[in-house]
């Protein structure tokens, strides 16, 4: 009896195979030098053999003729694996255009539209490429949780970071997720505002940012899809690869229940990381993008074990709302020779743009942690890369905040505790302080606690009877916080405080801070 069921088993796998295989279309093109600019294979166009074409899950390289064939289901989105040295289209926003997305029926109906029916395949799904200079050393910028919840909030993210950004020195930017605050219907005046930078901008899907009425995880990116196309893919800029990925799962744990999110990035797309990993070479850098942390996504030990014996990968994401430098170690299920770098990258809406507002109208927002809101700007340089900060509507020079009092008494001095939160600090950075022309250089102390700054401000600001303006988010442990006892300092006066911190990428930021001694 168990042979017997085991075999009709076998046999219903491989019945249900079959028709699988039969069923499954073979979607085929080329891919080409566009050189009239008019996004269509021309008679007498270049092709490009060697470029990379992927379904999300295999990878085939085009012939000695540029084309390719791979096969697709009723919902794939067919799309080119960007190479050194070439760009693909741009919407009118600044998009990148390197997919077909293939749903002949559209997808199913729900409060944010996603993608319209697209009809039979077509005979052939052709990518054009245009030629552009890739140097060997590059910059991008990376946006953290733009995160609006309405058009007003929208203009803080114009006002407050992308009029400071405008002809930016940079090649390409990445939001990484929760681009949204659940209003998908916003998207399209975001991207209109952050095309204003000028350069070609790639985004990260987030938990914010897809269908909260969809009965799984993949229905869940339709709206999203319709805007940005797949939610997962990788391109290359220079010597680097970059490889974005899609690790929020969407689940509903009983019907007729409210969904919920997890950290995840499953079977399918693993298997597409892999055969995308298996054709980069060793020496290459690889960067890995994402939203939700790779210290809380479910499955990271299968990710782990794809890339921890490359000697260079690090890899950045969004999510929590704080900015932080985590060392992924061998306590951590890291098997690799070094640990793995990954950011939690600051936020552009820092706290869920909460606080009290400043002269222009914007709240400050404040980080949880201590830190201003803002990006960061990572330069790349063939296998290296170093990551600045920087706080939205401040100078690039503000790279930490100093607590102490204005004035202390001499007798006292020896209890008072200067703090400094260096807003790109981590485990591997060196803080030091002096009180100019009174004592030498003295090391600070890491502390892993709540930014006392953060705490007199939160306190100051609930002391409003009645504030017009949404309240500070709860504090939490920085990570970039460092303190020491003040310095005996033998004479009364006003005297300057000065800090410097040697950073993990070996470049040294100041602050400083006036107290009075008496």
């Amino acid at each position: 009896m168990k042979t017997l069921t085991t075999t009709l088993a076998l046999l219903t796998c491989l019945h249900y195979t079959t028709i699988d295989a039969l069923a499954a279309e073979e979607a085929t093109g080329v891919v080409f030098h566009d050189a009239n600019n008019n996004r269509k294979y021309d008679s007498g166009e270049k092709t490009l053999p060697g470029v990379r074409v992927s379904n999300g899950k295999e990878i085939v390289k085009t012939d000695d003729a540029g084309r390719y064939r791979l096969p697709v289901g009723d919902d794939t989105i067919i799309f080119v694996i960007k190479p050194r040295g070439w760009r693909t289209p741009l919407s009118d926003h600044k998009l990148p255009r390197f997919y077909y997305i293939h749903k002949p029926k559209g997808s199913p109906k729900s409060k944010y539209p996603g993608v319209k029916p697209t009809g039979p395949l077509p005979k052939s799904i052709d990518f054009p490429l245009y030629p552009q200079n890739e140097p060997d050393k590059f910059r991008a910028i990376m946006f953290g949780d733009p995160q609006p919840r309405n058009q007003k909030e929208i203009d803080y993210i114009a006002h407050d970071v992308v009029s400071e950004l405008i002809g930016a020195d940079a090649s390409f930017g990445v939001t990484l997720g929760d681009i949204m605050f659940d209003n998908l219907s916003l998207f399209k005046s975001l991207n209109a505002t952050v095309a204003l930078i000028g350069i070609p901008w790639y985004n990260v899907i987030g938990n914010h940012d897809i269908n909260f009425d969809a009965p799984n995880d993949e229905l869940s990116d339709e709206t999203f899809e319709s805007v940005y196309g797949p939610s997962y893919y990788s391109f290359d800029y220079g010597p680097v690869h970059f490889l974005v990925l899609d690790d929020v799962q969407w689940y509903v744990p009983e019907p007729g229940k409210r969904g919920k999110y997890r950290g995840g990035i499953g079977p399918k797309q693993l298997a597409f990381i892999k055969n995308d990993l298996a054709m980069i070479p060793n020496d290459q850098l690889v960067v890995l993008m994402m939203h939700i942390p790779i210290i809380g996504v479910q499955d990271r030990q299968d990710l782990y074990r794809l890339i921890e014996k490359r000697p260079f990968t690090m890899s950045i994401s969004g999510h929590t709302h704080d900015h932080r430098h985590v060392y992924i170690k061998k306590k951590d299920g890291w098997n690799g020779p070094m640990p793995h770098h990954h950011v939690i990258n600051v936020t552009v809406s820092g706290s869920w743009w909460s606080g009290k507002p400043d002269e222009r109208g914007i709240p400050h927002a404040t980080m949880g942690d201590g830190a201003p809101n803002g990006y960061s700007i990572i330069t790349f340089d063939g296998q290296k890369y170093s990551i600045d900060f920087k706080a939205a509507g401040k100078p690039a020079s503000y790279q930490m905040n100093i607590t102490a009092p204005n004035v202390v008494n001499k007798t006292d001095a020896a209890k008072t505790t200067v703090y400094a939160n260096v807003f790109n600090g981590s485990e591997h950075t060196n803080v030091e302080l002096r009180v100019v022309g009174q004592t030498d250089w003295s090391p600070m102390t890491r502390t892993v606690s709540v930014d006392p700054a953060y705490k007199a401000l939160s306190e100051a600001e609930k002391a409003n009877p009645n504030p017009k303006y949404r309240p500070m988010s709860g504090a939490k442990a920085s990570g970039h916080l460092w303190k020491l006892t003040l310095p005996k300092v033998n004479r009364i006066g006003t005297h300057l405080i000065h800090i410097r911190a040697k950073l993990g990428n070996g470049k040294t930021v100041e602050g400083h801070r006036i107290i009075r001694i008496q």
